[in-house]
């Protein structure tokens, strides 16, 4: 407010000081031209006594120079009048300007004077004079004292209005902020008020809103997963406590190789629940992994040659499907889509590549018991187990599904259960790869190549593909599109 106050006062002494230099100089001209005009009639001898207005002037009069100088001509206003001035141009200048302000002879405002010398026959040298009486307003300080008080004024009201309207609209901020005040980690079910004008405080409000959602939602889930995974962790924790107590306090009741083999099935389980929170925590970090031009067929086709299964695996993959991610974790994708469906199948697991439109498409099925409808999202849920797997002896971790997920999404893609005629059907779908010119080549079957993710079977010599398609692959209905 202070700098606009000053920004006013600069302007209005400027448009003052503009319109006093305006005003004057054009009254002077106007006193200038009626005395040259009536210097040249009186030196022609045309002018009488009485001096008629010239150019809209009224006040006229020829003065002697002479030690007692008098009147020797004047307008009607002026007759019996003293002298306008005395003041004479200077040496080798014939034009005076002069200013005459508060005499009362005049009863009048500030005369604004022009005097001419000018030689007369008879009279010798006189001076001709013209005035024009100014406004008052030009030489009284009501002008600069309006001014300054209409900018006091103008100053106030917009201080006023300015403070009204920023404490309005900065009334729902310092709510907001007590608000966010009473929000801590341990409790983050609290909102935002909303205004009710759509405005920017109250998108800024929903907004925070928003995330305070995700933010509570993530918490929760965070506990969730510190809860699961602690159940999870105790229970291969306590059975191994358990077997070496055992052993330590019946040696002659337990037989050691049995209680170590027992010990190292727990180790392993331990190890494998680690690896794959790692795993999670790796992809929930955002932590992005070179990615490169792969075939994907090629990479399945070798994945399958270094699988162990109980069952029989049949693949059925089209050649040069090629899309653009990193190795390891697509191959520790399939290795828990394929660890899933060897886990549940009654006695076959069938694997498809293929492209589609411009996706790569990759199908695991099993001959299973299926996942039903309901539970088609939960089971990609962290520590999430069926009812008909719910042995931790015979199922996994519970993270297998999701970590999958997690690197279907990664890569601009999607993992999701589909339909299908018997057991379950797990459709991948990663963006297809046109036309690439480099493909990396996946590891190869001796284990020259990069190894497989941890907690895969030992590889082996893959089963031979089959060359059609079994009915675990095909869609529910026909030319159904998952």
């Amino acid at each position: 407010m202070g700098l606009i106050g000053a920004v006013l006062l600069i302007v209005g002494v400027a448009t003052i000081v503009a319109a006093q230099y305006l005003i004057t100089s054009h009254l002077t001209a106007r006193a200038a031209r009626a005395a040259q005009h009536t210097a040249a009639a009186y030196r022609h001898g045309a002018a009488t006594g009485v001096l008629p207005a010239r150019d809209g002037v009224a006040l006229l009069q020829v003065v002697s120079t002479g030690r007692d100088p008098r009147v020797l001509a004047a307008s009607a206003p002026l007759q019996g009048k003293a002298p306008l001035s005395h003041a004479l141009p200077a040496s080798g200048k014939d034009r005076v300007d002069t200013r005459s302000c508060g005499d009362p002879a005049w009863h009048s405002d500030c005369l604004n004077i022009v005097g001419y010398r000018t030689t007369v026959p008879g009279h010798g040298t006189v001076a001709v004079y013209g005035a024009v009486p100014g406004p008052w307003a030009l030489g009284s300080p009501v002008p600069a004292l309006t001014v300054a008080g209409l900018c006091i004024v103008v100053v106030v009201v917009a201080a006023g209005v300015t403070w009204r309207a920023v404490g309005r609209t900065l009334r729902p901020v310092a709510q907001l902020e007590t608000a966010m005040s009473e929000i801590t980690s341990t409790d983050l079910s609290r909102r935002m008020p909303v205004p009710d004008s759509p405005d920017e405080v109250a998108r800024l409000a929903a907004t925070l809103n928003a995330t305070l959602d995700r933010l509570q939602r993530s918490g929760e889930q965070q506990r969730r997963f510190v809860a699961d995974a602690s159940h999870e962790l105790r229970t291969p924790l306590t059975a191994l406590r358990t077997r070496v107590e055992l052993a330590l306090s019946a040696p002659e009741e337990t037989d050691p190789m049995e209680t170590l083999r027992e010990c190292l099935d727990d180790a392993e389980r331990l190890h494998h629940v680690v690896e794959d929170m790692l795993a999670l925590a790796r992809l929930d970090a955002g932590v992005e992994p070179a990615r490169i031009p792969l075939d994907l067929s090629r990479l399945v086709e070798s994945e399958l040659a270094q699988w162990s299964s109980r069952l029989p695996v049949s693949a059925r993959v089209d050649p040069g499907v090629a899309v653009a991610g990193n190795r390891l974790q697509l191959a520790r994708l399939l290795v828990n889509l394929l660890s899933n469906a060897d886990r549940y199948a009654a006695g076959h697991v069938e694997v498809v590549v293929r492209p589609e439109g411009e996706e790569a498409v990759v199908e695991v099925c099993d001959d299973g018991p299926g996942i039903p409808s309901a539970d088609r999202e939960r089971v990609f849920q962290r520590f999430t187990r069926l009812d008909a797997a719910r042995s931790r002896t015979a199922g996994g971790t519970g993270l297998g599904l999701t970590i999958a997920r997690d690197i279907a999404l990664a890569h601009g893609g999607s993992l999701h259960v589909a339909d299908s005629l018997r057991g379950a059907r797990l459709l991948l779908r990663l963006p297809l790869l046109r036309d690439a010119d480099r493909l990396a080549s996946p590891p190869s079957p001796d284990g020259s190549g990069s190894q497989a993710p941890s907690g895969a079977p030992r590889p082996v010599a893959a089963q031979s593909p089959q060359p059609t398609r079994s009915a675990a692959c095909r869609p529910h209905g026909p030319g159904e599109r998952s």
